[in-house]
């Protein structure tokens, strides 16, 4: 009886040991990397660039597709995508399943915003897939030190923006005329598809100190149309009646004058035009709407055409043209921007170049130094929401520093 007591006693206080269940380790997790949607946790993808006069016939059956299904393609999905319309280095991605050799997709980078996808698993189809687009508000500001092109591009920023200031202030500032310590502050769009950036949008704001004098723009939908134009400061459209110049030239080789000594005859007599030095075949443009009135020789003018334009009393000449656009004859409209004629050396002349001409009422002004009216300002009515609808972005624009 004491045996089994002490037995007892023994095994009610022996110290019972903890037994520990180790915990399974939690596999790291695998991030798969996309292209346009598709994981290559599903799909192993290979990509390739179009080689010079391959077709997409061509490619399409080095990945194993029969001609069967190249001819759906090429007929029955034409409306979708025509696959004759493929361009050199495009990039392109086949795509298989993990567990086949088989072909499952094919997609073909037709833009940086459109993608065409081929599918053969099932049945043929194709689908063109837009890209959405992300756009940033990205400022700038720097000073001019040699050329206005130069300066942007030493900031990094895109040829597509300085084409964009260009034609901005193509009525306002001639820009072979920009001096360096000019200076500019831009508030701009900026496009991305998948983070990438793929090219500049809308100017929202900008302002050029040209000369001492700073020329604002800011892009506004007015409630008249809903459409967005630009205006300066005050309101006043950034279009005018008439462009600064009507090409884009070397230099100003002679300006407006009341008494010059002619570079032929010897012998002083006005000028009343801006002579723009430019090579034989260089555009020239009608620097506003309105209707040839002459298209023809004139003496020492050489070929020259007269236009009568739609605002006052204004007729603009260009002198010593080599030839005319087909479209260009007496009785024809041309809009402010389009291409009249091409620059010679005509007439009574020692070079390739353009004398423009303005007259206003008659009389010869200088083309350099005209205050030209502003096209379509804002109302009267609406200006004074306009200037505050702009004050936080001209506030913006103010404080962007120069890089």
């Amino acid at each position: 009886m004491l045996s089994l007591l002490l037995f007892l006693t023994n095994c009610s206080f022996k110290k019972k040991e903890k037994v520990i269940i180790p915990e399974e380790a939690t596999p790291p997790k695998i991030e798969y990397q996309e292209v346009h949607g598709f994981s290559e946790g599903e799909f192993a993808i290979d990509s390739g660039v179009v080689k010079s006069n391959q077709s997409f016939g061509q490619i399409l059956e080095s990945l194993g597709v029969n001609y069967t299904d190249i001819n759906i393609l090429s007929d029955k999905y034409r409306g979708v995508y025509d696959i004759r319309k493929i361009y050199p280095n495009d990039k392109f991605y086949s795509l298989k399943r993990k567990d086949s050799l088989d072909l499952a997709k094919f997609i073909y980078q037709h833009s940086p915003t459109e993608i065409i996808v081929m599918s053969f698993e099932d049945s043929v189809n194709m689908e063109v897939i837009q890209k959405p687009i992300m756009i940033k508000l990205k400022e700038a500001g720097g000073k001019i030190n040699s050329s206005m092109w130069q300066s942007f591009i030493d900031l990094d920023l895109t040829p597509a923006l300085v084409a964009n200031v260009s034609n901005l202030y193509a009525w306002t500032i001639d820009f072979f005329g920009v001096q360096p310590d000019d200076s500019f502050k831009v508030i701009y769009e900026a496009k991305y598809v998948d983070n990438n950036f793929i090219g500049v949008g809308d100017i929202k704001a900008m302002v050029f100190n040209h000369s001492g004098k700073d020329y604002y723009a800011f892009q506004y939908s007015s409630a008249i149309d809903q459409v967005s134009h630009y205006y300066n400061e005050n309101g006043e459209s950034m279009k005018r009646a008439l462009l600064s110049a009507p090409l884009e030239y070397v230099r100003i080789s002679s300006k407006f004058s009341h008494s010059r000594l002619h570079p032929i005859k010897k012998i002083y007599r006005p000028h009343y035009g801006v002579d723009y030095a430019a090579p034989t075949g260089t555009n020239v443009v009608s620097t506003g709407d309105g209707k040839v009135i002459f298209a023809a020789r004139s003496g020492g003018a050489g070929k020259m055409i007269k236009i009568k334009h739609t605002f006052g009393n204004v007729v603009t000449k260009y002198l010593h043209l080599s030839k005319f656009q087909k479209n260009i004859k007496v009785g024809a409209f041309v809009e402010q921007g389009e291409k009249i004629a091409e620059v010679g050396n005509t007439g009574l002349s020692t070079g390739p170049h353009l004398d423009y001409r303005v007259y206003i009422n008659g009389k010869p002004v200088n083309p350099l130094s005209m205050d030209i009216p502003s096209k379509d300002p804002i109302p009267d009515s609406l200006n004074e929401t306009y200037l505050k609808d702009i004050s936080v972005l001209r506030n913006s624009l103010d404080n962007i520093s120069f890089k």
